[in-house]
């Protein structure tokens, strides 16, 4: 019998839309407050219907700011404000504040409550205790690709700078109130759900295709989405699918790091056009430098190529900011792209959360706060003693 017939949109090449999750916290205590669908309710357009850039998720504590489909990080991050701005008329006064990293410091995943809709309860219903901890929070960034052929090499591809973009998110040290010694606890959390975590290794789209059918016949899923590999094709909107990052605590990183990836999908669709070949790491490569970026963040050494090449990730990445920079030109992210360095020269979030973290003597409310501050102020703030 037949695969089933997987058509890819037609999208604009390199297009780019970018996904935010943001957490709803006690202005106050810095705990996760239950009210996304009072948020929710009060910005509905007039007619009914979903907002354009504010959705629901599948927790009480979480909305998500989405942009249009947009030709550059800088307009895509415009959305991402206009919908916070909005969102902030609703919870302001409320006393409520958002944040933005892989996992709440402290919060408990017992004590959240999940949304009142049916995928997200037969999500709770088939994964039961696993998926009750999904107290997680990522970005994600679409990046339009015109060809079907391309979509899949580019994917495999981009595993090969799986660990750069995790390490430079890494925004998740703490779970439940405890140090986990990860920078990213999230993208362990996360690869538990089933049909979540790295990608197949699949080469040709008919094998996407045969792999839909036989998950769709057997029940595993009822629709493409149910797929939440952290790098995926996403057929609806014919885009690359970048799932890789914990959430990002400032709007200055969040571009940084979309230009970043958006960046790398179009080099490697160039690379594609003049018949070169693509960076194709073996699976196992893969799943070790998942790991070792989740652990041990801007000290990981991270496996390069399928000849077992292993370099510091941040060598590599002030290699690959110079290979981008042409691109970067082309894509209009000149600017956004340099900030990459500049996280690497400060530090990703997990680190100034742990410094936050020991200057106030292990209270995790102040590393709450340090989060809400960096939000409000769209960059990273100097750690401030108590």
């Amino acid at each position: 019998m037949d695969a089933v017939d997987l058509p890819f949109a037609r999208s604009e090449r390199s297009s780019v839309g970018i996904e935010w999750e943001l957490a709803l916290v006690d202005a106050d205590s810095g705990d996760l407050r239950q009210v996304a669908q009072t948020v929710l309710d009060a910005v509905a357009p007039a007619g009914g219907g979903e907002h354009p850039l504010i959705r629901q998720e599948l927790l009480l504590n979480t909305v998500e700011v989405v942009s249009r489909v947009r030709r550059t990080v800088a307009e895509a991050g415009a959305d991402l404000q206009e919908a916070i701005d909005e969102i902030r008329t609703v919870t302001d006064p409320l006393r409520v504040e958002l944040m933005s990293a892989g996992t709440h410091p402290f919060a408990r995943w017992d004590n959240q409550k999940v949304t009142d809709k049916e995928r997200y309860a037969t999500l709770i219903d088939r994964t039961q205790w696993w998926g009750r901890q999904m107290l997680i929070y990522g970005v994600h960034v679409h990046v339009g690709i015109e060809d079907r052929a391309k979509v899949l090499p580019i994917s495999n591809a981009m595993l090969a700078y799986y660990g750069h973009l995790q390490v430079l998110s890494a925004s998740s040290p703490f779970w439940g109130g405890e140090a986990t010694g990860y920078a990213s606890n999230r993208a362990l959390m996360f690869q538990q759900l089933p049909t979540a975590g790295l990608p197949f290794h699949f080469q040709e789209w008919s094998e996407l295709e045969q792999y839909v059918d036989d998950l769709t016949t057997t029940g595993v899923i009822d629709v493409f989405d149910e797929i939440r590999w952290d790098l995926r094709p996403s057929p609806k909107f014919g885009t690359l699918e970048v799932r890789v990052c914990d959430g990002i605590p400032t709007m200055s990183e969040l571009l940084s790091i979309s230009a970043l990836t958006h960046c790398l999908v179009e080099h490697f669709s160039s690379e594609l056009d003049a018949g070169r070949d693509l960076p194709d790491l073996p699976p196992w490569f893969a799943q070790e430098n998942k790991w070792r970026s989740a652990r041990y963040g801007m000290d990981s050494w991270l496996i390069l190529d399928q000849h077992a090449r292993e370099d510091l990730v941040t060598a590599d990445l002030s290699r690959l900011l110079l290979t981008l920079e042409p691109v970067a030109e082309r894509l209009g992210c000149s600017e956004e792209l340099a900030g990459v360095a500049d996280i690497v020269r400060t530090g990703p979030s997990y680190r100034r959360q742990r410094r936050v973290a020991e200057a106030h003597d292990g209270r995790l409310d102040a590393v709450v706060a340090s989060l809400v501050a960096e939000m409000r102020a769209g960059h990273p703030v100097p750690v401030s003693a108590p």
